[in-house]
């Protein structure tokens, strides 16, 4: 395996210390000999061995298995819809619940990873920009590794829930009067001038790897096949990216075949991949002032747009973009017909495909997994909020049977 730039195609050795290509500064990806790599893999194990992160060992790019840091991640439900599937107008629905990872989001997938590669360069500090999720996986995957945390969060409004955990779990935490982006510019900047500092936002070539498997989950959950179309929301996009890579390695090797297509979805006040794939470009054009109730897609210039753009186009896939509205109506919708709740970002999945196959875009036909990628208690305050208040009564008897209709 090496480590190659998607824009200039120069490879690097896979222990190399690099966030960007040295060479042209654009995004690096993980590559494996693929070839090789089919005739190491242990099938039986692969098709007996409960789905986690790493029971896909041979996929990951770690070198010292002795540093591996885990919480017991990945492994999450894929909860067949048939209610929600019926009032959206598929035949056939999942929802890949990824709050039910270790902090109540997918990004603890990248963060095992991740953190193992800061173990392996032996660095004692790690450090992230974060809209809340990833700041409270990376704290709690510091703590357990007994590294030293440094988290750089925007002014504006993080959903309590994240950053209680962010807290709780010890890191030290500096708000800026400003928007995740410049958070983002500020904490780069650091990491590259300090050597014992790791960066582990998605910039970092390691943490989508780890993030794949939630692709190689979804194809092991449904007996070895893919779906036809699967639904991801759309913030730093690394997520989209890494879910496509999945399928395309394990299509590569022979465990599966075809790919799904892949279908980004974003807030309408930060939706600058969307644009770019309506109109057809290659590259997007950044929202200088990005707005939307889903925090933890509230992100104007994505670094992964790139390989967002791409994995969407390789696939035959599309993006759509949703309102705040949108969102909260298919929040309720989620939970009150399935009862799985989540956060506002995850609930735009759930919007973007019903918009899609009100619009005829998505065959009604298809099977379609739809990415819920947090937790419900992550913003607590917002599912209150948008929820019918309890009634208050006298604590008499006749005054609870009146309610109860």
């Amino acid at each position: 395996m090496h480590l190659e730039c998607i824009e200039c195609g120069e490879k690097f050795e896979i222990g190399k210390r690099f966030y960007t290509c040295p060479k042209c500064g654009g995004l690096l990806e993980v590559e494996f000999e693929l070839q090789e790599l089919q005739h190491g893999i242990d099938k039986k194990r692969l098709r007996t061995e409960a789905p986690g992160v790493w029971k896909y060992r041979a996929f990951l790019p770690v070198l010292d298995e002795k540093k591996v840091v885990s919480l017991d991640e990945g492994g999450t439900p894929l909860y067949r819809c048939d209610r929600l599937a019926m009032k959206i107008g598929v035949r056939e629905l999942y929802v890949k619940f990824e709050g039910a990872n270790p902090t109540g989001s997918f990004k603890d997938r990248g963060m095992t990873v991740g953190v193992t590669k800061a173990m392996e360069f032996g660095v004692n500090t790690v450090a992230c920009a974060s809209t809340g999720n990833t700041a409270a996986s990376l704290s709690a995957y510091a703590a357990k590794a007994g590294l030293k945390c440094l988290i750089l969060l925007p002014s504006k409004k993080v959903a309590l829930g994240k950053l209680a955990q962010a807290m709780i779990y010890g890191a030290k935490i500096i708000s800026i009067k400003g928007n995740f982006d410049e958070a983002l510019s500020f904490i780069r900047r650091i990491c590259e001038e300090r050597e014992d500092i790791y960066l582990l936002n998605s910039l970092n070539p390691f943490r989508p790897q780890g993030q794949k498997t939630i692709g190689f989950e979804i194809a092991d959950q449904l007996g070895w096949k893919t779906p036809d179309r699967v639904v991801v929301p759309m913030g730093n996009c690394a997520n989209i990216w890494a879910i496509y890579k999945g399928f395309f390695e394990f299509e590569a090797v022979g465990l599966i075949k075809g790919i799904p297509t892949m279908t980004g979805i974003q807030a309408e006040g930060a939706k600058p991949i969307v644009d770019a794939i309506k109109c057809g470009s290659e590259k997007f054009v950044p929202v200088r002032q990005p707005e939307t109730i889903a925090t933890a897609i509230r992100i104007g210039n994505p670094v992964n747009g790139p390989k967002a753009i791409r994995a969407i186009k390789r696939s035959n896939g599309t993006a759509e973009s949703v309102s705040d509205e949108e969102i909260i109506a298919a929040q309720k919708m989620l939970a009150s017909l399935e009862g799985i709740g989540v956060e506002p970002a995850s609930a735009s999945t759930i919007a973007g495909l019903k918009k899609l196959v009100e619009k005829g875009v998505v065959d009604k036909d298809e099977r379609v997994v739809c990415v819920a990628t947090g937790n419900i208690l992550k913003d607590p305050e917002e599912a209150i909020e948008i929820s019918q208040k309890p009634i208050e009564v006298e604590a008499k008897y006749d005054a609870i049977l009146k309610h109860l209709g």
